[in-house]
């Protein structure tokens, strides 16, 4: 009996459990086939991705099937090359200075009681002017005491003279012997050169007194400037006591040093009676201010400077404070730029220096052809403007390009760009860039 109510309460039991089993195993085989599809997929796709690109790759492009476009045309704006006679000019920097400049120095000693107007520092003042003036008093009393000595002595003198006379008259009176000289003492002669001697004397003491007083009065000694004043009224000076410095007004000069690769190319004089060379100066502080004065190269420094081994040309600028052009005046001292005439190069090739590539390379234009060339070259001179070859392989008439290129292969071909300016010439490349042409339509017919 019991044994029947269990296997009969086992029964339901395990009917129930049944479901449960089967549910469990779903999952399981979910998992199994989302194992496989990551195991073949991502091949999968790997092969159509390479197998897409292939034949993207494969494929001929539009354009190859029609036929390699045509190199598009180097744009450049040239200049003919000429040979000719090209005058060259030699470019140096130097300063202002004086041609004569002293330390003015006082004569005698003295309380300084006037100073002129014109003796303060940067004034002008004329030869022969009073600058200065010293008191006076103890240089007029000496004057007067030497002239006074002078009137003594020379008093001396005319009564010695008349003695002299008088005794030889003597002599000559009572001398038996007219063949006989009479003593020199008997003519009171030593006693008449003596009072000679002293009138001579007395007249160099007026001399000097004179002078002294005079020199309380200090003069200019040449037309010229004041560069600086070093005494003040009032002030008591000693002999040789520098008073100030001047320099003369008349010219200035300019100390340019000539480089010895330049030297070949200036007849500098050398002798005195040697032609001066032609100088233009500039402002180097202000070089936009149009200001130019005309100098001359009149003589050259004996020997080279032994730090830069230069040679160094003077070079004259009359009226340098344009008292009488009227010009801007050069100040002592300023900074100038000197373009100097040099030799006449003869039969040679000025290039642009703006075609110049890398100091030594050039991109030439053959007309006839129309392609571009690029040519080494040698300088034999060059300025702010030009590079001067002469080289007997470059004929006259060929062209030479002027623009900057990017990109310049050897037998290009060449469109040449009208001489426009730059800002219009950028403006054309961006609409180039850009895709616009700013070429003018070509009329139908």
């Amino acid at each position: 009996m019991n044994t029947t109510e269990s296997s009969s309460s086992s029964s339901p039991t395990s009917k129930l459990d049944s479901p449960d089993s089967s549910n469990s195993s779903s999952p399981s085989l979910n998992r199994g086939f989302f194992a496989v599809l990551l195991r073949i997929v991502p091949p999968v796709l790997i092969m159509a991705v390479g197998i897409f690109g292939y034949l993207q790759l494969s494929v001929e492009p539009e354009e190859t099937k029609k036929g390699k476009s045509k190199p598009r045309p180097i744009k450049t704006q040239v200049v003919e090359l000429v040979s000719q006679n090209y005058p060259t000019r030699i470019t140096s920097q130097g300063n202002v200075r004086p041609h004569d400049q002293i330390t003015l120095n006082s004569e005698v000693a003295g309380r300084i009681v006037r100073i002129s107007p014109n003796f303060e520092d940067g004034a002008f003042f004329s030869e022969g002017d009073v600058l200065a003036e010293l008191d006076t008093a103890d240089f007029e009393a000496t004057l007067a005491n030497a002239e006074a000595q002078v009137a003594r002595t020379t008093s001396s003198y005319a009564l010695e003279k008349a003695q002299s006379d008088q005794a030889r008259q003597n002599w000559i009176r009572l001398s038996s012997n007219e063949d006989e000289q009479p003593d020199p003492l008997v003519l009171r002669i030593p006693q008449l050169k003596q009072a000679e001697a002293n009138v001579k004397s007395a007249n160099a003491q007026l001399d000097r007194a004179q002078r002294d007083l005079e020199r309380t009065r200090i003069r200019a000694p040449f037309d010229g400037r004041v560069r600086q004043r070093s005494v003040g009224l009032g002030q008591a000076i000693r002999i040789n006591s520098t008073l100030g410095t001047i320099f003369a007004s008349d010219y200035a000069e300019v100390r340019l040093p000539i480089s010895t690769e330049d030297l070949p190319l200036l007849a500098l004089p050398e002798n005195l009676g040697d032609p001066p060379v032609g100088v233009e100066l500039s402002d180097s502080l202000n070089p936009g201010n149009g200001a130019l004065w005309k100098a001359e190269i009149v003589r050259t420094e004996g020997a080279l400077d032994a730090s830069s081994l230069e040679l160094f040309a003077i070079a004259k600028v009359d009226d340098p404070f344009g008292l009488h052009s009227g010009k801007p005046p050069l100040r002592i001292g300023q900074p100038v730029t000197a373009s100097i005439s040099g030799k006449i190069l003869e039969n040679v090739m000025p290039l642009p220096r703006l075609g110049v590539k890398r100091l030594d390379q050039v991109y030439l234009v053959d007309p006839d052809k129309m392609t571009l060339h690029k040519r080494t070259i040698v300088a034999i001179w060059a300025d702010e403007d030009h590079v001067i070859i002469r080289d007997p392989d470059i004929p006259d008439g060929i062209l030479m390009s002027t623009t900057k290129l990017g990109y310049a292969p050897e037998g290009g071909q060449v469109e040449i760009l009208p001489d426009i300016n730059p800002d219009a010439l950028k403006k054309s490349a961006w609409l180039e860039a850009m895709g616009v042409s700013n070429k003018p339509k070509e009329k139908q017919n």
